[in-house]
């Protein structure tokens, strides 16, 4: 009997979920990886080359406006400065807020290879 009630339960999530607009499944999708996190990099260039490294980011959130229906048109996230580009968090290396464009900053966001 238990076991039927799992499933049940179990079926129910999945229709719901499935009624979900895409937005609504990417934002329960990032709930999730706030609990279980993520280990991202965030590099941002000039031309081509690499002038600021973040490391450690759990995430980078879409700014909205105040009323919450608008995006705007930047990313923002904490992250700690990678002031030598390794890819490790060393001694002196501080956690920070940053928030960068979307428009007319470079950058490339990926999950930490070293990790």
């Amino acid at each position: 009997m238990k076991n039927k009630i799992v499933i049940v339960l179990a079926i129910v999530g999945v229709l719901m979920l499935g009624g979900c607009t895409q937005e609504t499944q990417n934002k329960i999708g990032r709930s999730i990886q706030n609990w279980t996190g993520t280990n991202g990099v965030l590099d941002i260039y000039m031309g081509d080359k690499l002038v600021q490294r973040f490391i450690k980011i759990d995430k980078l959130t879409t700014a909205t406006s105040t009323d919450g229906n608008t995006a705007r048109s930047y990313r923002y996230g904490y992250g700690y400065i990678d002031t030598n580009k390794n890819l490790v968090v060393d001694a002196g290396e501080k956690k920070v807020y940053f928030e960068i464009s979307n428009f007319s900053t470079p950058y490339l966001f990926y999950e930490n290879p070293k990790n």
